[in-house]
């Protein structure tokens, strides 16, 4: 990327810029560690991940589009015969 020293870069700026992206990729791997250990704890409680995970991402919708998945698989269910 060129500013306006026609093609100089700033060595300082991206230097920043590369530390601050490479503590943020050190934090995201941290948290994913945080989550992981938190869905063993959970299955040691005897919940099941997999239906941990389904219950988180059905919490992110919103209200109206989580009332039409739920109409959806029903009905999906019913010409299934399940």
């Amino acid at each position: 990327m060129k500013n306006a020293n026609h093609g100089a870069i700033d060595n300082q700026q991206l230097l920043s810029i590369i530390e601050r992206i490479e503590k943020l990729n050190e934090d995201a791997a941290a948290i994913a560690a945080d989550v992981t250990e938190i869905y063993s704890e959970a299955k040691s409680a005897g919940f099941d991940p997999k239906y941990s995970r389904q219950k988180i991402r059905l919490r992110k919708m919103d209200p109206d589009e989580l009332d039409e998945t739920d109409e959806l698989t029903q009905m999906y269910r019913n010409a299934l015969g399940l």
